[in-house]
């Protein structure tokens, strides 16, 4: 019988490996500048596009604000990805907008409301790590910065959901692509 830890260890491997995400330090910022999250399926995503988005104030500092828009959610065999664009505006002088501080010094917390099965469907786990971008990353101030998440899909019969995005949000009836 091969020990349990080992079996846990070759399949977070194999998560992280399927999803494109790294183990270990490293800069995650892609080369365009953009900040990486984990990364899905194969399909280019067209992320110069939007299907919502919203401007929020921001508690980080006087006068900041974000733009968060949904650019994509795609599910691909029992993964969905979730594709955000987040645009910090943050006023001269304050610190550099990290997606922790533009919410409030509370985590981001993504997530996925299944209003058809009364479901929320939470970021998926590898091992330790959440196959989500890093809260502390500073983002480019007044740059759309490109940030993905992964959860388990939402069935078939689910035409689309709400997503919670730290503490703003709903953004209502998001369509699921398949």
């Amino acid at each position: 019988m091969r020990a349990p830890w080992r079996i846990m260890t070759v399949a977070a491997a194999l998560a992280l490996g399927l999803t494109g995400c790294a183990i270990g330090g490293g800069d995650s910022k892609g080369s365009d500048g953009e900040a990486a999250g984990a990364t899905g399926p194969a399909e280019a995503v067209d992320t110069s596009r939007s299907i919502v988005k919203q401007t929020f104030d921001s508690p980080m500092a006087p006068g900041a604000k974000v733009e968060i828009a949904i650019v994509d959610l795609r599910v691909t065999g029992k993964l969905a990805q979730l594709t955000l664009a987040v645009t910090p505006q943050v006023p001269a002088g304050a610190p550099a907008p990290t997606l922790y501080r533009l919410n409030g010094n509370h985590s981001l917390d993504a997530s996925l409301l299944d209003t058809v099965n009364l479901k929320r469907h939470r970021v998926v786990k590898a091992g330790t790590e959440e196959l989500e971008p890093e809260d502390l990353k500073e983002l480019g101030n007044n740059q759309r910065n490109i940030l993905t998440y992964t959860f388990a899909a939402p069935p078939e019969s689910v035409p689309a959901v709400d997503v919670m995005v730290g503490e703003w949000g709903p953004f209502r009836n998001v369509p699921v692509s398949r």
